[in-house]
């Protein structure tokens, strides 16, 4: 089987990433044994290709970005396997041109377009400015270019307990921090009695975006970037922030290659900024009990763990929370959740940060959420759906915010 993946190894140099044109994303679907192996070969060694999702069992979806130069080896060994294929986004540089408005709609922060780090931040600062009794800054720390890991703290009492929404911990999914800013407003402005109750009643801990280093090259270079930016002495950059956490590090769904999109890093908290994030929480850690965690894409609502398929002790509780909190998110466009754990719901993966969080300070509710959609548009989700996007997914975080404040045990 390994001879169709050397078909892939002849390419030569990288080529330029930073433009998409007539990249296709192709939806094949392993049917026996042979054909998963031969696909996780190839993931293992890319040479150019990108698994948006990942090989894990016959007859799930693996969606793979294709250069058109490597195209007709792909198509060679689609054929050799008799794989079922499809072509899922015929050209994926048509996608990101058409992402965002030529014009944005609104001049203010208005969730009709993706907004930069810059902006963000200056939102940001516009919040501690309109709230000061409420909104305080937070600072993680610089990331590996010096970017400041920012944040803000939400609090309208004393003696809450904290809820923790992490976003953008993988560059190209801006979905995430639009999601995250979208919620931090609502708990700001919502007139509806239920969520402005839920403000009150917790403290909010919000960072929307904890790789700015990849979240600005996303912006600016390459839309398809996905991980840190770290140097460590050799030709590939960076490492996958959401592998790198101290728990279960590299057992499963990660990648000792620095070229890897699932790169875990040198060590655990290699990356600068998993580690900042982590001594964050660790300060606070007597502070919280939910842990909300943001990526896109697949429509899934995850709890822990990754690693194995082993339940949680209250695996029960949360796969029929999580059921709740997909229903809500159902209802305002009929958008479907699976739910479930990380190993059984898409893949096995080790060294995330809910997990790390779920298995460090055993906090009772730890989700993530794999936002829209399911690969019509991938990563590169028009900014025309994430206000409907953002909507939905609060429904659901209503849900299970609900369920803690009833179930948490009272100071």
């Amino acid at each position: 089987m390994l001879k169709f993946v050397c078909l892939l190894v002849l390419s030569t140099a990288f080529a330029d990433r930073a433009t998409y044109s007539n990249y296709q994303v192709r939806r094949v679907f392993p049917e026996n044994q042979e054909q998963l192996e031969v696909l996780s070969e190839l993931e293992k060694n890319p040479n150019g290709l990108s698994f948006w999702l990942r090989p894990f069992r016959v007859q799930k979806a693996v969606d793979i970005m294709v250069p058109p130069h490597m195209l007709p080896q792909f198509n060679e060994i689609v054929a050799s396997l008799n794989l079922k294929s499809e072509v899922y986004i015929s050209n994926v540089q048509h996608l990101i041109d058409t992402e965002r408005p030529k014009v944005r709609p609104r001049a203010d922060f208005g969730w009709t377009d993706y907004y930069t780090l810059e902006e963000i931040y200056a939102w940001l600062d516009s919040l501690v400015e309109e709230y000061p009794n409420a909104v305080t800054p937070v600072s993680l720390g610089r990331s590996y270019e010096g970017r400041e890991i920012r944040g803000v703290k939400v609090s309208f009492r004393k003696g809450n307990r904290a809820v923790i929404l992490e976003g953008g911990i993988h560059a190209r999914e801006w979905i995430a921090p639009a999601t995250v800013t979208y919620i931090l407003n609502k708990l700001l402005t919502s007139q509806d009695p239920v969520i402005a109750d839920l403000a009150q009643s917790f403290d909010y801990y919000v960072f929307p975006s904890v790789n700015p280093d990849g979240y600005v090259y996303s912006h600016t270079t390459d839309r398809m970037w996905r991980k840190t930016r770290s140097q460590g002495g050799n030709r590939c950059y960076g490492a996958d922030a959401n592998r790198n956490f101290d728990f279960h590090w590299m057992e499963a769904g990660a990648s000792s290659s620095a070229c890897s999109e699932t790169y875990a890093g040198s060590s655990p908290f290699s990356e600068v900024e998993a580690r900042l994030l982590s001594n964050f929480l660790t300060s606070i850690s007597d502070e919280f009990d939910v842990y909300l965690a943001f990526h896109s894409y697949s429509q899934l609502l995850m709890f822990p763990y990754g690693h194995n398929s082993d339940p949680v002790s209250n695996y029960d509780e949360l796969l029929s929370l999580g059921r709740r909190a997909a229903a809500a998110l159902a209802q305002n466009n009929g958008t479907e959740y699976d739910v479930g754990n990380i190993h059984d719901t898409i893949y096995p993966t080790s060294g995330v940060s809910m997990d790390w969080v779920r298995g460090v300070f055993d906090k009772p509710y730890t989700f993530t959420w794999e936002l829209r959609d399911k690969g019509t548009y991938g990563f590169l989700l028009p900014a025309s759906q994430i206000i409907d996007t953002a909507e939905e997914t609060l429904n659901s975080v209503v849900v299970i915010l609900q369920h803690a404040k009833e179930n948490l045990p009272r100071k």
